[in-house]
């Protein structure tokens, strides 16, 4: 997790940091209000997961930045911090919108305990968010709990689906999330008001898949005591969202075929048929195109639905994501069981990192929800994860490399190169000078720790200056500036 601290003090800043440190997150820093909002409206602002907000500073104060993140809908919670401890100031930053405040000199229990209060029910409150959304069909892309870059290319491409009512076909593993990617473009889209109706295509009984999709008459078969209106129809004005397209069966996907082209539906038993307006958004975990080739799905059909595909990677491959998520997931299941967990622990933090998932985002929540039933204290540990334990154990399901040597808790990016692939000789078979291997650690650890200077400093258990002063030496000033430009400063 990230934590902006805003704060004009620089001695104030390099204390909080150093607390932060200790706690396990990572700091980014900013000297002015201004500068944090340039942050937080930026493409890096979704990184910051809290901040840490100094009141008093010249030009554009605390409570002036709090006015302007809720005039730009920036709902990342804030701790307020000031040296006066004046109740009319801090009465006004919590009408403001801040979550907590802390007087300084703050100590470090203080503002931990401040600081996992802030971040649970952020997660709660957002979790609690999607599912009313979710159920609203006004659930939109930025409901969507992702840091990692593979997601963002994939939400870039449904928000352009979005805006037009063309037909998508979201490809992906099983459990990565394709209905939530659907649910995303309905509620983005101008049909947003009417019906999301989704469909398990494998999961109709074959002789009723017709009756289900396009309605049935009364009478029409046995069993058919009442008129049923059909899926099209119900979602007529909205969005049919078709998941396990390719468990569709031959008939059927004729009658689709034929749907999609004319526009109507022809119930079981109906004398004419009868016009809809749908949106359709279909999603498959099989590959379709073997299918195609093999005659298990029709070619047609195809390429009627496959005009806009979008593939979302599995968890596996967006390990960024995967400490975002299990801290939704754990609260909201703590709420929904009544337990006060307050958070998951560094060292089940990295077990969660180094599994590969292959039930992906519905296994890790399934995981999570095991965990919270099972801890019997207010944080979740190894313990609450014996079954990750046992596999990690043997090596089957483990990302890559021995659990000792995975990421640390907040960093689950994977390095720009193997970490045992540092050469120390050269070309000629001589030891290459010293300079020239610490500056490609240097390198290889701010690349690894994502332009985070303090974390990078840390882990190379140096001080920051020193860090900086190394840069310069070694002629790497540029990794500097590059890193500070991205937020990591």
């Amino acid at each position: 997790m990230t934590i902006l601290i805003v704060d004009d003090d620089p001695v104030q800043c390099r204390l909080l940091e150093a607390m932060l440190q200790k706690f396990e997150y990572a700091a980014v820093t900013r000297d002015s209000g201004d500068a944090a909002l340039t942050l937080l409206t930026g493409p890096d602002g979704a990184d910051i997961d809290c901040v840490i907000l100094d009141l008093v500073m010249p030009n554009l104060d605390g409570l002036g930045v709090l006015a302007k993140m809720r005039q730009a809908g920036i709902n990342v919670p804030v701790i307020v911090q000031t040296a006066h401890g004046g109740i009319d100031n801090v009465v006004s930053a919590m009408r403001a919108g801040a979550v907590d405040f802390v007087v300084k000199p703050v100590g470090a229990e203080r503002l931990h305990v401040s600081l996992r209060n802030a971040l649970n029910a952020s997660a709660l409150e957002g979790e609690l968010q999607r599912i009313k959304k979710s159920r609203t069909g006004t659930l939109g892309f930025a409901d969507i709990i992702t840091k990692s870059p593979s997601m963002q290319a994939v939400i870039r491409n449904a928000e352009k689906a979005a805006a037009s009512t063309i037909p998508v076909l979201i490809g992906g593993e099983s459990g990565v999330g394709k209905e939530l990617i659907a649910r995303a473009i309905h509620g983005s889209s101008e049909r947003r008001a009417k019906p999301f109706v989704a469909v398990n295509c494998g999961a109709m009984p074959e002789n009723l898949v017709e009756s289900i999709l396009f309605g049935h008459e009364k009478g029409s078969f046995t069993g058919a005591t009442e008129r049923h209106t059909g899926k099209f129809v119900e979602a007529s004005g909205g969005t049919l969202f078709l998941d396990e397209i390719g468990e569709l069966p031959p008939a059927a996907q004729v009658k689709l075929l034929r749907a999609i082209q004319e526009s109507e539906v022809e119930p079981v038993g109906a004398r004419k048929p009868v016009k809809v307006d749908v949106r359709l958004i279909s999603a498959t975990n099989r590959d379709l195109v073997a299918d195609v080739k093999a005659g298990r799905f029709r070619e047609d059909l195809f390429y009627r639905l496959h005009v806009f595909p979008i593939t979302v990677p599995p968890l596996r491959e967006r390990r960024a994501d995967i400490p975002a998520l299990a801290r939704h997931f754990l609260a909201r299941f703590a709420a929904e069981e009544g337990k006060r967990i307050r958070l998951i622990t560094p060292e089940a933090q990295r077990l969660l990192a180094a599994y590969r998932w292959p039930g992906n985002i519905r296994q890790l929540e399934n995981t999570v929800f095991r965990a919270v039933v099972l801890a019997e204290c207010d944080e979740v540990g190894i313990n609450e994860f014996p079954q990750l334990a046992a596999q990690l154990a043997t090596g089957e399901t483990m990302l890559d490399g021995p659990a000792a040597d995975i990421a640390p808790a907040e960093d689950f990016g994977p390095p720009i190169a193997p970490a045992d692939s540092l050469p120390l000789l050269d070309a000629a078979g001589e030891v290459r000078p010293l300079d020239e291997i610490e500056a490609e650690l240097i390198r290889y650890a701010i690349a690894h720790y994502r332009g985070q200077m303090s974390e990078v400093a840390r882990r190379l258990q140096i001080g920051r200056s020193t860090l900086y002063r190394k840069l310069e030496a070694l002629g790497m000033s540029g990794e500097r500036a590059d890193a500070n430009s991205e937020g990591g400063g």
